[in-house]
């Protein structure tokens, strides 16, 4: 009897042993990512690792699980296409639906005139500002740091939503570039997800006090407006630490905090960030 049992278990012991390599072998090929994003999104897939990844021109990062991100803008039509070519050389071309949002105009009124119209050497001065902000989005750390799930950087009432149409003292302006918070002069800043600091400028023109953040693979943070920036580039953050302070430097016409995400140069919506399930 005993040796008929120890036989069985043998035999079942092989059949699970059988069959791991070929469960793991077949998860492995698994390429994964939402049927349907909405603009704005930040979109996160799964490819075997090892894989070659490209997107919108770009060869996209992996890591060693095979997560990927890329992000999706404000007037982007669907559906977006990746081309995932895996390590056995197969490949597969995935296409994700996008689903377009409505974009109300906001008009804010009572802005410096001279940030609506700035004469020739403040528009060079703000071209300059925003080529060094530029260049700090360009990174494209090996740092997974994205892959957090995102908290508020400050708690307060959204006073200005992502893509909308801003008109600024009645002349029209870019749509708004991400979200506004409203809260008091010094209320702290803290890091929305681990990572780097990439800029930090106490006094642009229009921007006032602007931190830069980078979470790794081309997705970064940036906070405006601030009244004070308590890091320096270079440094390693961690989730909740302490970055800053509320103010209304710059273009603000009151104390709050403007929070923008981009994926490189495509900017992406902090709030769906926030939602990601």
């Amino acid at each position: 009897m005993r040796r008929a049992l120890a036989a069985a278990r043998l035999a079942l012991l092989g059949l699970v042993l059988a069959f791991v390599p070929l469960a793991s072998a077949q998860e492995d090929t698994r390429v994964v990512f939402p049927a349907s994003v909405q603009q704005g999104a930040m979109v996160i897939g799964k490819v075997p690792p090892g894989s070659r990844v490209e997107h919108a021109g770009r060869v996209l990062r992996t890591t060693g699980y095979g997560t990927v991100v890329f992000g999706v803008g404000r007037d982007q039509a669907g559906p977006v296409e990746v081309s995932v070519v895996r390590p056995d050389g197969t490949r597969s071309i995935e296409r994700i639906a996008v689903t377009p949002r409505d974009w109300p105009v906001q008009r804010v009124d009572g802005v410096p005139p001279k940030t609506v119209d700035p004469p020739p050497a403040i528009a060079e001065r703000i071209a300059r500002e925003q080529a060094q902000v530029t260049a700090a989005r360009a990174r494209d750390d090996d740092r997974a740091d994205f892959a957090q799930r995102f908290i508020w950087p400050v708690q307060g009432r959204i006073s200005g939503r992502f893509g909308n149409q801003r008109v600024y003292n009645g002349k029209p302006g870019s749509p708004h570039s991400g979200m506004d918070i409203a809260a008091p002069t010094g209320t702290p800043v803290k890091a929305p997800a681990a990572g780097v600091v990439t800029f930090a400028g106490p006094d642009l023109y229009l921007t006032g006090g602007t931190l830069l953040l980078d979470h790794g693979f081309g997705i970064s943070s940036n906070f405006l407006h601030l009244s004070r920036i308590d890091v320096k580039v270079g440094d390693r953050v961690e989730q909740g630490q302490v970055v800053g302070a509320v103010g209304a430097t710059g273009r603000a016409t009151g104390p709050h905090l403007h929070w923008g995400m981009n994926w490189f140069d495509v900017r992406i919506d902090p709030l769906l960030v926030l939602e990601r399930p």
